[in-house]
C-alpha cells in the first residue's frame, strides 16, 4: 500500500497525520517505510533533525545511481518503521522525471508506504498508479477553496481535523467533498504535548486512532 499525505495549506498538520498513519500501519504488525518531503518528520517523531543525505540527494544523483541506494538513506523510527529523510539538496533543482521515478519505486516496495508530500498543492509526482491520496485540512473556507482549485484524484481520503470555534463544520466540509471518504479527527492538544516532547512515536494520543479509517477499503 502506498499512501501519499498532501493539504492544499500549511499548517493543517499533514506531517503528524503522515508519522501518525506511519505509526499506526507499523503498531498492526507490518513493515512500513515514511518518506518525508518536507524535512519535518524526524522531529515530529522525537528523531535528531535529520542532516544526512536522503531522498532529495538520490534525486539529484547521476541516472546511473541505483534504486538500492535510496534503503541504504533510511533510519529506524521505531518497530518496523524506517524513515526515508528528506535530505539536503533543494527542491527546486530536482527533475520532476526522476521524482517520478522515485515514486514509482517506492510505491512497488513490499512494504506499506507513507509519503509526507507537504503543502505544495496536488502532489502530482506522487500519485503513480495505486496510490492512495490522503489529503489533511481544517475546516477553514482558505482551505477548501485551494483544495477546489483542482478535481481531487480518484479515492482520495479527506482528513479534516476538527477544531472548536470554527465558523465551518464537519458536515460542512463533507458536503463539499462529497463521493470522498471523510475523517474527522478531534483537535486534541495532547497531540501538540506529545509532538513538542518528542514523545509521539511513543505515547500517540488515542484521537490519532481515528486515522486507522484511511486504511479501509
Amino acid at each position: 500500500m502506498f499512501f501519499v499525505c498532501w493539504s492544499p495549506k500549511g499548517g493543517s498538520g499533514t506531517s503528524v497525520t503522515a508519522a501518525a498513519l506511519g505509526l499506526t500501519i507499523a503498531s498492526s504488525g507490518r513493515e512500513t517505510l515514511l518518506v518525508d518531503t518536507v524535512g519535518d518528520l524526524p522531529m515530529v517523531l522525537g528523531l535528531p533533525p535529520g542532516t544526512g543525505d536522503g531522498l532529495s540527494d538520490w534525486l539529484l544523483a547521476p541516472s546511473d545511481v541505483s534504486a538500492d541506494a535510496l534503503s541504504l538513506l533510511e533510519v529506524p523510527a521505531g518497530e518496523r518503521l524506517q524513515l526515508l529523510g528528506a535530505g539536503n539538496a533543494t527542491q527546486s533543482a530536482i527533475d520532476p522525471e526522476r521524482a517520478v521515478l522515485a515514486a514509482e519505486l517506492l510505491s512497488r516496495s513490499a512494504r506499506w508506504v507513507v509519503v509526507d508530500a507537504g503543502s505544495t498543492g496536488p502532489p502530482d509526482r506522487w500519485l503513480v498508479h495505486g496510490a492512495r491520496p490522503v489529503m489533511v485540512i481544517r475546516a477553514c473556507y482558505l482551505g477548501i477553496q485551494a483544495a477546489l482549485s483542482r478535481p481531487l484524484a480518484l479515492g482520495t481520503s479527506v482528513v479534516v481535523v476538527e477544531e472548536p470555534g470554527r465558523a465551518l463544520r464537519l458536515s460542512d466540509v463533507t458536503a463539499v467533498f462529497n463521493g470522498h471518504r471523510v475523517i474527522a479527527v478531534p483537535w486534541d492538544p495532547a497531540v501538540s504535548r506529545a509532538v513538542d516532547s518528542g514523545l509521539l512515536a511513543h505515547r500517540m494520543p488515542r484521537s490519532l486512532n481515528r486515522l486507522s479509517e484511511v486504511l479501509g477499503d
